[in-house]
């Protein structure tokens, strides 16, 4: 899997891809990455990537030729051609679903924008999907890529210290798309609270539906949209639903 990043600060990947367990994804080249900068493509002694933008107000937009051209070096090097994402707030958000897609692809170019925007010709003629973290706005796209490199290489085999983990996350299709309970580790006693007698139990049955139901509470309070989904697909059942109807 290899993603190619074209970005104006690659500086900011060096520590990102050093630090943390997911370093080992690629440190083996389970997922590789190439960064690459539109500026060593750019033209004149100045190598300029911005432009004031036509019809005037604030800001700059990042010109298509030294974009396309960095991006043109990237396929070769490449040597294939391969899904080209920009991170863009018209972009689709991302989810579970759609990082579980690009875990198991063979990966893309990442075009991480910046001041005001990218020229739109350089959007309409070669980029084939657009990301978006959420309704708000970062600096750049270095944010974004990062999210979705470290959300993709945490889901490498041997990437994580237990091979199970990434299944308990929220949004995991094993947790039926709902979000994770609440955990607790040692001491038993902190700050006048107690751990949650089910967990303390050794009762397996009953620490699994103390965390299903946890899992349903919190899910219906936050994200209700989830619960309708799951039930929508078939995921709940009689017990889920008196549960819920209960919490509700």
């Amino acid at each position: 899997m290899r993603f190619d990043v074209l970005t104006l600060f690659p500086e900011l990947f060096a520590p990102f891809m050093a630090s943390g367990v997911t370093r080992r994804a690629y440190e083996s080249n389970q997922v590789e990455v190439v960064l690459w900068n539109p500026r060593d493509f750019a033209q004149g002694n100045y190598k300029r990537v911005d432009d004031r933008p036509f019809g005037g107000g604030p800001g700059m937009v990042m010109m298509a030729e030294p974009l396309t051209a960095c991006l043109d070096a990237a396929l070769a090097a490449r040597g294939a051609d391969a899904p080209v994402v920009l991170f863009s707030p018209i972009g689709e958000p991302l989810r579970h679903e759609a990082v579980e897609r690009w875990s198991a692809s063979e990966g893309a170019v990442l075009v991480c924008g910046r001041y005001e925007g990218v020229d739109q010709r350089f959007i309409d003629l070669r980029v084939t999907h657009q990301i978006s973290l959420g309704d708000f706005v970062l600096s750049g796209g270095e944010i974004a890529a990062m999210a979705l490199l470290d959300a993709v290489a945490r889901l490498q085999p041997g990437v994580l210290g237990d091979e199970a983990s990434h299944v308990q996350d929220s949004f995991n299709p094993s947790l039926d798309g709902l979000l994770d309970c609440p955990h607790y580790t040692r001491p038993e006693q902190w700050s006048g609270q107690g751990v949650p007698a089910p967990l303390l139990s050794g009762h397996h049955a009953q620490i699994e539906r103390w965390r299903r139901d946890q899992r349903l509470a919190i899910t219906a309070a936050r994200r209700p949209e989830l619960i309708a989904a799951a039930r929508a697909a078939g995921r709940l059942d009689k017990a889920d639903e008196a549960v819920l109807k209960k919490k509700l």
